[in-house]
């Protein structure tokens, strides 16, 4: 029974992101939040059978694995088959499942499995910004890919670095980091990069949805228990970097007191 029970979950959680509007054969970054979702049997093995269901056979599920909480300034190693992601328990399973690539940056690495995943992911190394022109979150951009928040609401958007990037927004980046990065193979390289600052600044990314089209460019809907948006992430794209062109600071307010938490990444 805990099995069938699995399965039809699965089942249903692949129904429901379709007719959200997830594409079959597409390319799918994923930000989630479990709890969210509410009693799922089989817990994130279920999500994910769920999201490779509304996918199929021929298409690419990917998971940001950020470590940023770990991998800092203060110890620059990241070992992309052991070092753990700091964004919930879906991403940090996919990470763990058999089969999933992982890209190579210390900070902001994405995982995947799917026809694209390799090439979508393989170049990530050769950016010196965490959500540089061959970062995964680029990639998904220039593939035609979507973006899908399962409950976890618009913030967590971590896309919207990317653009930031492009903008060159004035508070973006903090200094140079040289980190220690571990291959797959066990084979290592330093890798120099800007870190992402945001000090004294509160990301606001939830405003993009003021810029898409309902119901084209952006989908909401329920999957389980769960809230979730549905992004075209060439529109999200194209969108939030002529607001940010229009104003840097668009997408952030000023922390307003001294206890606020720093919300650097997702």
């Amino acid at each position: 029974m805990p099995h069938e029970a699995a399965d039809q979950t699965a089942v249903r959680i692949a129904a429901e992101l379709r007719a959200l509007g997830v594409r079959t054969g597409g390319l799918l970054l994923v930000h989630s939040s479990l709890s969210s979702l509410g009693r799922v049997p089989g817990g994130p093995e279920t999500v994910v059978r769920g999201l490779f269901g509304a996918l199929g056979h021929e298409g690419t599920l990917l998971l940001p694995a950020l470590s940023y909480e770990s991998v800092n300034a203060r110890h620059p190693f990241f070992d992309v088959r052991r070092t753990p992601s700091c964004i919930g328990a879906i991403p940090e399973y996919f990470r763990l499942r058999l089969g999933t690539l992982r890209s190579q940056h210390p900070t902001h690495s994405v995982c995947g499995i799917g026809a694209l995943a390799a090439a979508v992911l393989g170049e990530h190394h050769l950016d010196h910004t965490p959500c540089g022109e061959h970062s995964p979150f680029r990639r998904v951009r220039d593939l035609g890919g979507q973006i899908l928040f399962l409950g976890c609401g618009l913030r967590p958007n971590t896309s919207m670095h990317g653009v930031e990037e492009l903008a060159e927004t004035p508070y973006l980046f903090g200094g140079d980091v040289t980190y220690r990065v571990v291959r797959a193979d066990g084979s290592a390289f330093d890798l120099t990069c800007r870190r992402h600052a945001f000090a004294g600044w509160r990301q606001k990314y939830d405003r993009v949805q003021r810029l898409l089209t309902e119901g084209v460019e952006l989908k909401q809907g329920r999957v389980l228990a769960a809230e979730c948006f549905l992004l075209e992430a060439a529109a999200l794209w194209e969108r939030a970097l002529r607001a940010m062109q229009s104003n840097p600071y668009y997408f952030v307010e000023r922390e307003t007191t001294p206890d606020d938490p720093h919300e650097e990444a997702p």
